[in-house]
């Protein structure tokens, strides 16, 4: 069998045992998801507790100690492939960018900036107009000492969210209680008939907001005052004054249209595409690395190999130039060159092993999530049991298909293109924003009044209480409902920058940026069709080097059995044969060479292409979830070492 037929030599270890175990499933131990765990609790109360989120996963995945046995890490290229997919932590920390895009993505399903929340402080002593003596006096125009009312016409009127800011979408419930015991000196006694206005009151205020992607939003409030004081002028005593209002607001140019006000949640589920798009990128080029290492690491071991080859040739040919010179058919000094040559290739074969350990680390890294700080695998050679297999012929595509296809395949420039679509959904805010600030709002307030009658006798005479105004909540409370107390307003508002030049710079700036990111993608994607050309180019100038490093290694090595065979019938010197055994080591080394230039092309091809995942049967699925379903297939019996 040649040694293109045969598996890779194992080496510095022992093989006994290690069949027994072949047959064996090596599936990979579970891994703990990363994904957030919502609470489990009613409904009610859910909204309010903080998810769960697993801590990182520092931990190899099962399939890794599987495969090492007797300090020895057997991998076949499938296998490192989902080693990497398991225990790569670039591909770790890319599996959390789509979770992060689907939180992101429901935070801006919740719309704006959050509404304001009313002061508790502000309602203290508070009353209603009307209410008790500090509200008769507000209704009167009067401002009394320390005197606070609340004034029902004006609640609601203000305007918020303007401009192109996307309302609070989520329902906000907003409740305030004050109590508060007050005592004021009266500095004018002839309302209150007493110098000092003693009174306890309750404010209970709710509200509810909601807004909506049209641009717009409404409110609605109600208040309850309770208020019980020692003024023997108070016809109700103690009273109660409930309100319920209504009020809406709503854009008319600039922030108006669901498509302006949805353009955040549209980038978001736009941002969702590509952070899978992106994983998948990450993904590839990890894969790439994996076999670019894995096979190279094969290429290491084939080049020592070749360079202990030359060891013997120069061991034999030191040690038989030393009987030459013993029986004197040699000259000294032919010991000495060969001697030389000697040294020359254990020089040559020290490097080779270093190479080799080199590759070594850097794949122990990328397959795992300790790397060399596990001792079980620093310690661990790894022995590589695919070699580069070169096919007859490539079977190559025209061209042009090839360039369709990797257009129609490549993660990246999929990418590329959403990020295009992404910042022209964004423009739709900066060209709205160039339209003045117009709103229509409105509202509706319903008051009412109760409490217990008294009546007062006066120098002006005796008063008594409307019977309609005696009772209590029950009463106020239909009144509201029969809208015998209405206040209702409606109006409009307009606000307009002369030149208007901040909103003109912005989108002039934000349009600009996107011709340029344009122009970006469209240059990438010309230069997919660059890389393919000279991904194939490369194929085929790797397989020609390959097919001439084959037929020179032939000659070379059928050079040197001629020079050995006329070197042992005296017709030759050492000289040339140490030359002849140089050219072959050097035609060695560029065979080995030539097989991994050719791995590599091959293998950037695919990537070009974006067929490197299919290719090598690699599923985004089990990628993202961080276990590979498959399991490995190590022969039944390994090669054992010499």
């Amino acid at each position: 069998m040649t040694r293109r037929q045969v598996s890779i030599a194992l080496r510095k270890g022992v093989a006994v045992g290690l069949c027994y175990s072949c047959s064996l499933s090596l599936a990979p131990a579970q891994q703990a998801s990363i994904d957030p765990v919502r609470p489990s609790a009613p409904v009610i109360v859910r909204p309010y507790l903080a998810p769960d989120v697993p801590p990182v996963r520092l931990g190899n995945s099962g399939r890794l100690s599987d495969l090492i046995r007797a300090g020895t890490l057997y991998l076949t290229v499938q296998d490192a492939i989902a080693l990497a997919l398991e225990n790569s932590i670039d591909i770790e920390v890319a599996r959390y960018n789509p979770i992060l895009s689907a939180w992101q993505l429901e935070r801006s399903e919740a719309g704006g900036a959050l509404p304001g929340v009313p002061s508790g402080a502000a309602q203290a002593g508070s009353v209603a107009s009307g209410q008790g003596v500090a509200g008769s006096q507000a209704a009167a125009g009067v401002s009394g000492t320390g005197g606070s009312a609340a004034s029902g016409g004006t609640a609601n009127a203000t305007i918020s969210q303007v401009g192109p800011v996307t309302q609070n979408l989520d329902p906000t419930i907003q409740e305030t209680s004050t109590f508060s015991h007050r005592t004021v000196p009266q500095f004018n006694i002839v309302q209150s008939i007493t110098p000092v206005l003693i009174s306890n009151t309750r404010v209970y205020s709710g509200s509810y907001q909601q807004g909506f992607l049209s641009g717009g939003g409404i409110t609605i409030n109600y208040t309850d005052h309770f208020l019980k004081e020692n003024a023997p002028t108070d016809l109700l005593n103690p009273s109660v004054a409930p309100n319920l209002s209504f009020s809406f607001q709503h854009n008319l140019l600039r922030g108006f249209g669901i498509a302006v006000n949805a353009r955040t949640i549209t980038v978001a589920k736009i941002n969702l595409t590509t952070s899978d798009l992106n994983f998948k990128t990450q993904v590839i080029g990890t894969v790439a690395q994996v076999l670019s290492l894995y096979y190279a690491l094969v290429a290491d071991y084939e080049d020592v190999k070749a360079k202990e080859s030359a060891v013997q040739l120069a061991q034999t040919l030191y040690e038989d130039n030393q009987k030459q010179v013993e029986i004197g058919s040699l000259i000294p000094l032919d010991v000495t060159r060969a001697e030389a040559q000697l040294a020359g290739t254990q020089r040559d074969l020290v490097d080779s092993q270093t190479s080799l350990q080199q590759q070594e680390l850097q794949l122990k890294n990328l397959i795992s999530r300790t790397g060399v700080a596990d001792p079980a695998l620093k310690n661990a050679r790894i022995v590589p049991l695919d070699r580069i297999v070169i096919p007859q012929q490539d079977d190559l595509a025209p061209l042009q298909e090839l360039v369709q296809k990797a257009l129609a395949n490549r993660s990246d420039i999929a990418a590329e293109l959403a990020g295009v679509h992404t910042a022209e959904v964004s423009a739709l805010g900066t060209r709205n924003g160039i339209l003045p600030s117009a709103q229509v709002f409105g509202g509706e307030s319903q008051a009412g009044l109760a409490g217990t009658p008294h009546t007062v006798v006066s120098q002006r005479g005796t008063q008594a209480p409307d019977p309609y105004f005696a009772g209590g909540m029950g009463n106020a409370l239909g009144q509201i409902f029969r809208r015998n107390f209405p206040t209702e307003r409606i109006g409009a508002f307009l606000s307009t920058q002369l030149g208007n030049h901040l909103a003109q710079a912005d989108y002039g700036i934000d349009q600009l940026q996107l011709r340029q990111r344009q122009l970006t993608t469209q240059k990438d994607i010309n230069q997919v069709a660059v890389d393919v050309a000279n991904s194939v180019v490369g194929l085929r100038q790797a397989r020609v080097r390959y097919d001439a490093a084959v037929k020179n290694r032939e000659l070379e090595q059928q050079l040197l059995s001629a020079e050995q065979k006329k070197y042992s019938l005296g017709a030759s010197v050492p000289y040339n044969v140490i030359q002849q055994q140089r050219d072959l080591t050097a035609a060695q080394s560029a065979e080995i060479a030539a097989l991994v230039s050719y791995s590599n092309a091959r293998i950037s091809l695919d990537r070009t292409l974006g067929t490197i995942l299919d290719t090598n049967h690699v599923s985004i699925g089990e990628a993202r979830a961080g276990k590979v379903g498959r399991t490995s297939s190590l022969p039944a019996a390994l090669p054992q070492q010499p």
